[in-house]
């Protein structure tokens, strides 16, 4: 529901805050006093166009903002028309373009009678609530198409025309050859290459290292021999047994050192063929980095992808021909669901139609046909039309001329369907009518007040007495210009505006007498 809205500076309307009970709510006021003004507003926000004229002279800019209430989910939305410049918009207090606030506004609102902004004029709309009325059971339509869609996206996914799989498959293949001519099957190749790299490159040093290592340690005059030396002077001498074991020790630690220097070297060969080989593969495998991946991992992943993407292309056409047979039984399981939605659709079609007609009847318009037209392969152009009067051609609802005509058909149509947005707005539904069409009229209001949030701007007072509350528009002027003001009024105020409403005079005591009797009769508070 729409629990506050704010207005400031828009027409004759200097600031109003309004904090709008549910149910419905009746807006009645003199003529020129701005009860369309509230209407305007609530059109605003819902992305309606912003005219610099709304602005109220001598201000800069107007605004308006409403809270929503919808499931439990609270939206502030925002208008801003400036004098000059752009309108703006916001949702929660963040930028919003009319196009969203429009989104966000068939959510909430649902304006009938001169304004625009009228859900169910639209073709999808209107289809909802053919489908809605008929309970047509779309599960099997979506899911058939939801299947074609996933076999078009399937054959395209598998190659495209013939000449963009041709260009695909020879690329594929070129990769998948350089890559398996790579034999790449250790990501740590590279690493170990460096180490090989690093061996054969300094071979000659590393052997030069290793005779000057061997003489140091066992050579002439070496290590080992200085240690045997100093073993002969302390060998056999009690006090030095346990230093003379730890030299014997050291003596077979060098001779085993030695024999692992001496194996190292003879293992070294300064290979430059070796060498030139490690060489031309660590530079294969840097390429192939650059091309397919950040390290030899994913080159590997990335090889293995392309394999399997050229074996499927490779397998096109078997794999299209199966495709292609899974799309023609596909599309025949769509055709049939169609046939049927269509079937459901145009058999719910004249039944609607009549339900429809049925509520114009006791809303002073019972004469009007209203038409359902139902098309397309699936019944998805569905369009109302509508002739108020004997003689007239059905027209679609978007191009009926009469403001009233059109919000008492909607009136109607609402009050068939169960959904609808929270909140809806009635302008001119009781134009042209009086009397026992107008209880009719206020009665069926009130019904959808018991559903939905229902503003009624209205001039009759069987209609603003079925209300269950009442705001009234009131215009003040001063010496140098007229501000209007909106209250909601009690119950011994609603009596004397109900009497002016009857008579002109709120003073009177038949009027008044009279207005007590129609809150007595309608469906708001007596």
């Amino acid at each position: 529901m729409l629990s506050e809205l704010v207005v400031a500076d828009l027409g004759v309307i200097d600031r109003v805050t309004l904090e709008l009970p549910s149910g419905m709510i009746a807006l009645t006021g003199e003529t020129g006093a701005g009860k369309t003004l509230l209407v305007d507003a609530i059109n605003l926000l819902m992305g309606g166009r912003a005219d610099p004229g709304f602005v109220r002279p001598g201000a800069a800019e107007a605004t308006v903002d409403g809270r929503f209430v919808l499931d439990d989910e609270e939206f502030v939305v925002t208008r801003v028309i400036p004098v000059e410049g752009r309108s703006r918009g916001y949702i929660n207090g963040r930028p919003a373009t009319a196009s969203a606030l429009s989104d966000l506004g068939e959510r909430l609102v649902d304006l009938h009678g001169q304004h625009s902004h009228q859900s169910l004029l639209g073709v999808p709309a209107q289809r909802a609530a053919l489908d809605q009325f008929g309970r047509v059971d779309l599960s099997e339509l979506e899911a058939a198409r939801q299947r074609v869609a996933e076999i078009e996206a399937a054959l395209a996914e598998l190659g495209g025309d013939e000449r963009t799989r041709a260009r695909e498959l020879d690329l594929l293949s070129y990769q998948v050859r350089e890559l398996d001519d790579a034999a790449i099957e250790n990501e740590n190749e590279d690493g170990e290459l460096a180490e090989r790299e690093e061996l054969l490159a300094n071979a000659v040093e590393h052997q030069e290292a290793s005779g000057l290592i061997l003489d140091d340690l066992v050579g002439d005059d070496g290590i080992r021999d200085r240690v045997a030396l100093a073993l002969g002077r302390i060998e056999g001498r009690p006090p030095y047994a346990s230093e003379a074991t730890r030299l014997r020790d050291l003596l077979a630690e060098l001779d085993d050192l030695g024999d692992s220097v001496r194996g190292v070297s003879e293992g070294i060969d300064p290979d430059p063929t070796a060498l030139e080989a490690v060489q031309t593969r660590r530079h294969l495998l840097r390429q192939l980095c650059r091309k397919y991946g950040d390290d030899l991992g994913e080159v590997m992943a990335e090889h293995r992808r392309l394999a399997d993407r050229l074996a499927e292309l490779e397998e096109h056409d078997v794999r299209a021909e199966q495709l292609d047979a899974e799309r023609a039984t596909a599309a025949a399981v769509l055709a049939k669901a169609a046939a049927s939605v269509k079937a459901a659709r145009r058999a719910a079609a004249p039944d609607l139609a009549a339900a429809i007609e049925a509520w114009l009847v006791d809303l002073a318009m019972p004469k009007a046909k209203i038409g359902i037209e139902v098309d397309g392969e699936d019944g998805a152009e569905v369009v109302f039309t509508l002739a108020a009067n004997p003689g007239s051609a059905l027209q679609p609802l978007s191009k009926v001329a009469s403001g009233g005509e059109l919000a008492r058909t909607m009136l109607a149509l609402r009050s068939v369907l169960s959904e609808a947005p929270p909140v809806l707005v009635f302008d001119e539904v009781d134009a042209g009518i009086g009397g026992e069409a107008g209880h009719a009229v206020g009665a069926a209001l009130a019904a959808l007040g018991d559903r939905h949030q229902v503003l009624v701007v209205t001039h009759l007072p069987q209609v603003a007495a079925c209300a269950d509350s009442h705001l009234i528009v009131r215009k003040r002027q001063g010496d140098t210009d007229t501000v209007s003001e909106i209250m909601l009024l009690d119950k011994k105020t609603r009596v004397t505006e109900l009497a002016r409403m009857l008579s002109g005079n709120p003073d009177s005591k038949s009027a008044r007498s009279h207005a007590k009797e129609l809150l007595a009769s309608g469906a708001g508070p007596s």
